[in-house]
């Protein structure tokens, strides 16, 4: 039987990386550095259900919990559900440098931003432990703005630094990175509420300990990852001519970005995924705890969340290496839409913590794929830095919007209503509907004109696979 060849490999421009080793120790060091610095930025930033329930409770107690998280708790009387800007800011600068970052990246100067980013998010972790109690300001400040610069700077290098050196087992390698956001998401919650509990450690000093972990962490990570981009030439610019050179090339490579069919179709699912994959992150404890679950079950939703995540983020990219990154994401937004609509019944113990790990699992896959699919869709490893800032740029509107949405359909609770007055089934159809049409987006364009109203996300990354196993001419993508 005549075996199919694999595609050529495309052209690489003088300016991009050389092709990637696929061994080494090299390569395996700079995956661990990723992997530290994925626990230490969105591990950390996982961790954020704790200092909103100590801001709610105590630290900024006059402040309405809607203006800290994008949950915000219910009381007996009514309350507004303006935007989360502590919570939902940090995250949205954590994406939204990507196109700039990435430039830097695309540049060489992988440890430059990675270092430049790692002092600001540690300093300003040590200047939160100096905010006084009740000034909500220096919180936001410190925690929403600094921080959130300082993971915009570290976040996105730290994924893309991997594809430098491996290939036939990239999908796993992202996985393993960003498993490290998984293990940070169960650490350093039980860590934050363990100190902060202990009188003898207290809010600022807890927050101390933790920045120092976090430190410690980026520095081993920097000293142990490698970069393998090309010196960098192309930033010195001698004359006007070579100035204009390099404007039209940057235009060129813009526009043929622009006129890429699946990686846009891709962008606009996973701008809709991340509308609602997110929301669940949030609300699942709060919804527990409305519902009379456990105390001993619900403090600790995060951890068994995350838990299941790090399982999500190592299994199905090991699989991707052999089926495929499109065939393994698409059956990990369709379960984060089945799972968002099955927190209805997790009204009890057990359901809480099946939803909690089968939601963590499916999220985990999906979060840790959509790295690798940005790679897959890059023509050349020069462009990968430009093309994934792009794609986490745009991400960065929904992390912005999304759980504050969900937050406003939750209503206002009443007096007399207490817990039942937040209208969850309202929250609950937005996240899930959110992530269906996400998934329609990323999985063909068949019936797109039948379901782009009420299925467009799905339909997005549809689209996209549609397109892009036309380009390749298999359906191994």
């Amino acid at each position: 039987m005549h075996k199919e060849s694999s595609p050529p490999p495309p052209d690489t421009p003088p300016d991009a990386p050389p092709a990637p080793l696929d061994a080494g120790r090299t390569a395996w060091l700079t995956v661990a550095g990723a992997w530290m610095v994925q626990f230490a930025t969105f591990g950390y930033v996982s961790a954020f259900g704790v200092y909103q329930d100590y801001y709610t409770t105590t630290f900024l107690a006059r402040e309405t919990s809607s203006n800290i998280r994008c949950a915000p708790r219910p009381r007996p009387r009514p309350r507004s559900h303006a935007p989360s800007w502590i919570g939902s800011l940090q995250l949205c600068l954590m994406y939204a440098p990507g196109v700039f970052v990435g430039r830097a990246f695309d540049k060489g100067l992988f440890h430059h931003i990675e270092i430049v980013g790692g002092l600001l998010y540690v300093f300003s972790i040590f200047m939160l432990s100096l905010a006084r109690p009740g000034q909500y300001y220096q919180v936001f400040l410190a925690q929403a703005v600094g921080m959130g610069l300082g993971l915009g700077l570290t976040f996105l290098p730290s994924l893309s630094i991997v594809s430098h050196h491996l290939r036939r087992r990239r999908a796993l390698a992202v996985g393993i990175v960003t498993s490290g956001a998984s293990a940070g998401g169960i650490v350093f919650p039980i860590l934050l509420n363990r100190l902060i509990a202990d009188p003898r450690v207290g809010f600022a000093n807890a927050v101390r300990i933790s920045g120092a972990l976090v430190a410690a962490l980026l520095i081993v990570a920097n000293a142990i990852m490698r970069t393998r981009a090309p010196p960098k030439q192309s930033i010195r610019m001698h004359t006007d001519d070579s100035w204009l050179a390099g404007l039209r090339h940057r235009c060129a490579e813009i526009k043929a970005i622009i006129c890429d069919a699946p990686y846009l179709w891709s962008i606009l699912g996973a701008f809709l995924t991340n509308l609602g994959v997110y929301v669940p992150l949030f609300y699942l404890q709060l919804f527990a705890e409305d519902h009379g679950v456990d105390a001993r079950i619900t403090t600790y939703c995060l951890a068994i969340l995350n838990a299941g995540s790090t399982l999500g983020r190592l299994l199905p990219p090991s699989f991707a290496d052999r089926t495929g990154v499109y065939n393994m994401l698409l059956p990990a937004i369709a379960a984060c839409a089945a799972l968002a609509f099955a927190i209805f019944g997790a009204t009890s113990s057990a359901g809480v913590i099946l939803v909690g790990l089968l939601f963590g699992f499916a999220s985990g896959a999906y979060i840790s794929l959509i790295p690798s699919l940005l790679v897959a869709l890059c023509n050349n490893l020069g462009e990968l830095g430009v093309k994934m800032g792009l794609a986490y740029t745009a991400v960065a509107l929904a992390m912005l919007v999304g759980t504050p949405i969900a937050g406003a359909l939750l209503g206002t609770a009443r007096a007399s209503a207490g817990a039942q007055g937040l209208l969850w089934w309202r929250a609950i159809i937005f996240t899930g509907v959110r992530l269906t049409l996400a998934w329609v987006l990323i999985a063909g364009a068949d019936h797109m004109l039948m379901q782009v109203c009420t299925l467009a996300g799905l339909l997005c990354m549809t689209i996209s696979r549609t397109l892009f196993a036309r380009r390749k001419g298999h359906q191994r993508i």
